[in-house]
């Protein structure tokens, strides 16, 4: 015979309680996982989270974006779930979103086993982001188009009436040339930076993302364009007729810039001790040196590190030297006269 409701009702509460207060086991056992959000291209990082969970038995469980995008697009999720992230580790293939997620106060502070390996200039002196494995912002030729002695030599040439209609670049207002752009306000000032773009804008072609500038080059479509190593690398390996100009590396010019790879813990993330485990096991040189002998050569930051590498480094070239802080200071106000005054012109 049934018992009576109230009786059902006080065995269901003891059981709850016994439960919830004597017998832990009954709890769901603890996710062994971090997330982490990431705009380095899925083919270039997936193999490392594979390996984090061998090495860790912690799941590393991947958000990614779109192409053309896809630093923005998680720069949002990240803005967007502020008050409940979801998010543990945010890797990105740049740094200003980075630095803008700093400037909303949603980072945590986290001192990685190996920092002190990595340069000052590419890392928070607070904690609260690393830079590793860059790329360089570099002028790729067709070298069926230009010969050698014809060639290009600096990124303002983008600009010059004496290359109108043979060069490119990417939209900048994503990934690597929206910091790119960034630096410039604050390297030129924002009256000389927005002379630049102008002309930039009426004299050569504008595409979709540096992926599709190197593709440009190599098909002919263009003489030369800006774009990242790693783009570039990619056509070299296809056989193409490419070569890597790397810009303003002449007395008195500002030399090449080396953008980073950019590692964050997200301030309140859902997994916060998995996260510094993956920030140790990401920031390190094995995995730096993983990256720079793959397809995309990433150009190690490690200065413990002596390998030989596919392309140049800020030990081999000039680099340009940049103010990170004070480039994203400039954002803003950039962003604003690219959307209004270049992009919709």
């Amino acid at each position: 015979m049934p018992a009576p409701a109230p009786r059902r009702r006080a065995v269901s509460l003891v059981l709850l309680l016994s439960c919830g207060l004597l017998l832990p086991a009954c709890r769901p056992a603890a996710k062994k996982e971090v997330v982490v959000y990431t705009a380095l291209d899925q083919e270039f990082s997936e193999d490392h989270f594979h390996a984090f969970r061998e090495l860790t038995g912690v799941a590393a469980v991947p958000k990614f974006d779109t192409e053309a995008n896809k630093t923005v697009g998680l720069t949002e999720a990240i803005l967007a779930e502020k008050d409940r992230p979801r998010c543990d580790v945010f890797w990105n293939n740049e740094i200003l979103n980075t630095l803008r997620l700093q400037k909303a106060d949603l980072l945590a502070a986290y001192h990685p086993q190996h920092e002190d390996e990595y340069p000052a200039a590419f890392r928070s002196a607070d904690g609260f982001w690393f830079g590793f494995a860059a790329r360089a912002r570099i002028l790729l030729v067709n070298t069926n188009l230009l010969a050698e002695g014809e060639r290009p030599g600096s990124v303002f040439d983008l600009a010059d009436e004496k290359w109108k209609d043979k060069g490119g670049y990417a939209k900048p207002l994503f990934g690597t040339t929206a910091t790119h752009a960034a630096v410039l306000f604050e390297e030129l000032g924002d009256e000389k930076a927005k002379d630049f773009f102008t002309k930039l804008q009426t004299n050569a072609k504008m595409f979709p993302g540096n992926k599709q500038v190197a593709q440009a080059v190599s098909s002919g479509e263009i003489a030369f364009g800006l774009t990242d190593t790693d783009d570039a690398v990619v056509e070299i390996q296809s056989g193409r007729p490419v070569a890597i100009v790397y810009p303003d590396q002449g007395e008195g010019q500002l030399g090449t810039l080396f953008i980073p790879n950019t590692l964050a813990i997200i301030k309140g993330g859902p997994n916060p001790e998995a996260a510094k485990k993956l920030v140790d096991y990401l920031l390190s040189a094995e995995v730096e040196t993983a990256l720079a002998r793959g397809p995309s050569a990433q150009i190690p930051l490690n200065t413990t590190l002596d390998i030989p590498l596919q392309v140049e480094s800020p030990k081999t070239i000039k680099p340009m030297e940049v103010d990170w802080e004070a480039a994203v200071d400039q954002w803003d106000s950039a962003a604003e006269f690219l959307r209004e005054k270049i992009l919709t012109n």
